[in-house]
């Protein structure tokens, strides 16, 4: 028993000059509550050495303390008895990469492989960004990188992790094989991660224990020699990482996870609201596909526009609609607003950098939208004047949700605001690590979104801090939705999560064959979302079992809405589509001659929608 308070239950491991042990916190006697206990025996007779130890252990506590990562453990106490320092730690059940390389037979896959390449990016960016001085790693090696029970990465071991200061030189500390050149000369710098982070992907593919090998012979063991399955392209991403100047490796890691998402097909999302600048495809006159897979022939549409408005660029974030009037942003960083019954226009707010991927929110008297200047904007209702703008380091892409008086939001500086409506002063900030790019579900207690690290988080709406998250294989840009306590939401990675909204367990999961960034919506118990793949799909919504599927010849990024029987959405084939809820036949289609990006708003037995070609229609559903 340790400070009458943490009873040790059995040994973890041990290396070095620590162990670690499994003990259960007594404070909790009602509930067994487990941690992870490292114990350093501080054994030398030198007091100058003694003293070295100690203070290494407490820089130890302390850089783990004040740091705030999925994917690092948290601290919750230090303390010394006698000649043992001790760090109490959270208990990550699972194995290290170490372990896990010895029980395999067959090679890693390369999409496990970039997956936990993008969640170590994450962390290690998490390290190199911290202020005033980044936190350098030192030991990136598969025994110090545990694969939890949930198949998260985390980082352990940050025994020899340190500050790094410019031009600082010291002693070789890391692993052999691993380490950096330049490290074995005692710099100690955050591209030195990188190397050392290229040394574990080329280990867990080819088997090839870098320990055992003359130091800095890489590039004459090509993977590609060895796993056939790695690519070219992700074979020279690695090799990047461990060129032996660290000017030549990438600038940092978050330069590498892009790199990475680039090479998992990032070209097929090419339809996001979140990239505006990737390149849309040109599709032909669209071929339509039944529920049971056979192609149909479609007549011409026979829906005719109730109006159309031309804006001055491409429309493809979702319109609003409020009383008599139509509100949507476009990518000549102007707001919009139209009258619902004519089209006509009534007033512009310019921002400085293009809105169209924030859909605007309205609440009373004030629109609340953001942009891509990094701002998010509160403007009168009725006249399009500013009432303030509210800066974050990122651009704004995701859409406002506001509730309670407060609008809560996402931006690329990786944070989640809550701001007062009245001035847009702060009331809360939670740290998402990544861009948050999709749009909230905010119920009475609590706030569902998505990032672009793959994590899908759930806030409490009053603090702001976190109930729980869950982890996706890619960037989750799709937007929640919550019914019956289940969370539906989307992934890069092709896949329809359904999670526990209480705990983040995962019920179901259904995949697609291409990245998903259409967000879910539910309707009689099923659930309708749109995948890069081409189709429309109907889930069951407690089983995840298809029900139907609707192909086109494009993409689907536009969120389906679900009005009376039918479900409506856009794909970039250029049509809008009205299909049967029930069953996925085509009730009407019609053809705007771009890609249709935007989600459709329906008001009023209207459906008003966005294209590329710069115009907003009203169509009657």
């Amino acid at each position: 028993m340790l400070q009458d308070r943490y009873r040790i239950v059995g040994p973890l491991g041990a290396g070095g000059f620590s162990s670690v042990y499994q003990a259960r916190d007594m404070r909790f006697p009602n509930v067994t509550k487990l941690c992870a206990v490292k114990e350093m025996v501080i054994s030398t007779p030198d007091p100058q050495m003694r003293e070295l130890t100690i203070k290494s252990f407490e820089r130890e506590a302390s850089m783990l303390a004040m740091l705030d990562h999925p994917a690092i453990p948290d601290v919750s106490d230090y303390f010394t008895e006698g000649d043992r320092s001790y760090l109490v730690l959270e208990l990550i059940r699972g194995k290290d990469l170490d372990e896990w390389l010895e029980e395999q037979t067959d090679y890693l896959d390369q999409e496990t492989a970039i997956s936990w390449a993008m969640q170590l990016c994450d962390a290690l960016y998490h390290l190199h960004s911290q202020k005033p001085q980044p936190i350098v790693f030192r030991d990136v090696k598969p025994s110090n990188i545990m694969l939890d029970h949930r198949a998260r990465i985390r980082l352990i071991d940050f025994g020899i992790a340190k500050v790094f200061e410019m031009g600082d030189k010291g002693t070789m500390i890391g692993t052999e094989g691993y380490s950096p050149p330049e490290q074995y000369r005692g710099q100690a710098e955050p591209a030195g991660d990188i190397y050392a982070l290229g040394a574990t992907l080329h280990h867990l593919l080819t088997r090839q224990d870098p320990r055992l090998e003359p130091p800095f012979t890489f590039a004459e063991r090509p993977i590609h020699k060895v796993n056939p399955h790695v690519t070219p392209a992700f074979e020279a991403i690695i090799m990047r990482c461990l060129s032996y100047d660290p000017k030549d490796r990438f600038p940092d890691a978050k330069a590498l996870k892009e790199a990475l998402e680039v090479l998992v097909d990032r070209a097929a999302t090419a339809v996001s609201d979140s990239n505006p600048s990737l390149t849309i495809p040109q599709t032909n006159t669209p071929a339509v596909v039944s529920a049971t897979g056979t192609p149909v022939a479609v007549a011409p549409s026979k829906v005719q526009p109730i109006w159309q408005f031309k804006c001055e660029d491409e429309i493809r974030g979702k319109a609003a609609v409020s009383g008599n009037m139509v509100y949507v942003g476009a990518y000549d960083n102007n707001l919009y607003a139209l009258h619902a019954g004519n089209g006509e226009f009534a007033w512009k707010f310019p921002a400085a950098d293009s809105v169209g991927g924030s859909t605007p929110f309205i609440y009373e008297e004030s629109i609340f939208i953001g942009s891509v200047d990094k701002h998010l904007y509160c403007i009168q209702r009725r006249t399009g004047r500013q009432n303030w703008r509210f800066a974050t380091n990122g651009a704004v892409y995701a859409s406002p949700v506001v509730r309670y008086d407060h609008v809560f939001f996402g931006s690329d500086d990786g944070h989640f605001y809550a701001l007062e409506i009245a001035q847009g002063r702060v009331k809360w900030k939670a740290n998402a690590y990544t861009a948050v790019r999709s749009t909230a579900f905010v119920d009475d207690e609590r706030i569902f979104f998505g990032t672009e690290g793959g994590y899908i988080f759930c806030l409490e709406i009053a603090s702001g801090k976190a109930k729980w998250q869950a982890q996706a294989k890619r960037s989750v840009t799709s937007s929640p939705t919550v019914a019956d306590e289940i969370v539906f939401v989307g992934s890069l990675d092709g896949t329809v999560y359904a999670l526990d909204a209480n705990t983040g367990w995962i019920i179901w999961r259904f995949r697609s064959r291409r990245p998903i960034v259409s967000s879910p919506t539910v309707a009689n118990g099923m659930v309708f979302i749109g995948s890069s793949d081409g189709s429309l799909y109907a889930l069951d919504m407690d089983t995840g079992r298809q029900l139907w599927t609707h192909e086109i010849n494009g993409q689907i990024a536009s969120s389906p809405v679900v009005w009376r029987d039918a479900v409506y959405f856009g794909g970039t084939d250029g049509a809008v589509y009205c299909l049967a809820a029930k069953k996925g036949d085509v009730n009407w289609r019609f053809d705007t001659g771009a890609p249709v990006i935007a989600s459709p708003t329906i008001a009023d037995g209207v459906v008003y929608i966005g294209s590329t070609n710069h115009n907003i229609y009203a169509l009657p559903a």
